[in-house]
């Protein structure tokens, strides 16, 4: 084969690894997961992943990092949103659009999964992804909440309303075995998502008024 064709075949290897990895670990969870399961589901040979990452945690990482890269380019924090935009209209794109990324029910789409398994039974591929990807989301968010809160508010309070709020999403993501039990008709499908967000901004927008106004702090 000439020098492209290797490239080529190198590149497509690498990313039915990165593929099938995704499913095993969404399955299996870092721990469970083996690298001849990963291997086999990529029709790969197992000394690829040596090649391509060295070692099972460091495809693990690639692995949330490609995951998590891609559902945000898909489902970016602003869904295109102005920045000039109202902040209510900023926190509701930013709620939705973190629904649409750990509800997503597309092929290939594990990133909510993924993530429910890492935060179960961290790794040390959380360190990296806190600061490359889930601290600016967590700057983002606090970032609107100061334009309801004030610039001055304490960074306890700020803290505490985006935990109320990414509380409220991650309660669909983690509870769905009950949630299904209690609310069959919640199918997750993309109205389901949007009225949940809607409920979801409008609700925290009342208690975060409330704070703002002299509510407890």
């Amino acid at each position: 084969m000439s020098q492209t064709t290797d490239v080529v075949v190198s590149a497509e290897t690498r990313a039915r690894l990165l593929r099938a990895g995704a499913e095993v670990f969404a399955s299996e969870g870092f721990h469970g997961a083996t690298v001849r399961e990963i291997c086999s589901k990529a029709s790969a040979n197992i000394a690829a992943i040596n090649y391509h990452f060295g070692d099972k945690a460091r495809l693990y990482e690639e692995v949330l990092s490609h995951q998590l890269g891609s559902v945000l380019l898909k489902y970016p924090p602003t869904l295109g949103t102005d920045p000039s935009a109202p902040p209510e209209d900023r926190l509701h794109a930013f709620i939705l659009s973190f629904f649409l990324r750990v509800l997503d029910q597309s092929p290939g789409a594990w990133h909510g999964q993924l993530m429910a398994r890492e935060m179960a039974a961290p790794t040390g591929a959380l360190d990296r992804i806190v600061e490359s990807i889930l601290r600016p989301l967590s700057q983002t968010l606090n970032s609107i909440l100061h334009e309801f809160l004030g610039p001055d508010a304490p960074a306890p309070l700020v803290s505490a309303c985006a935990a109320s709020v990414v509380g409220q999403i991650l309660f669909y993501r983690h509870c769905q075995p009950v949630i299904h039990k209690l609310n069959p008709l919640l199918t997750f499908e993309r109205a389901d998502l949007e009225r949940l967000a809607r409920h979801v901004t409008d609700f925290s927008l009342a208690g975060i008024r409330a704070m703002a106004t002299g509510g407890r702090r």
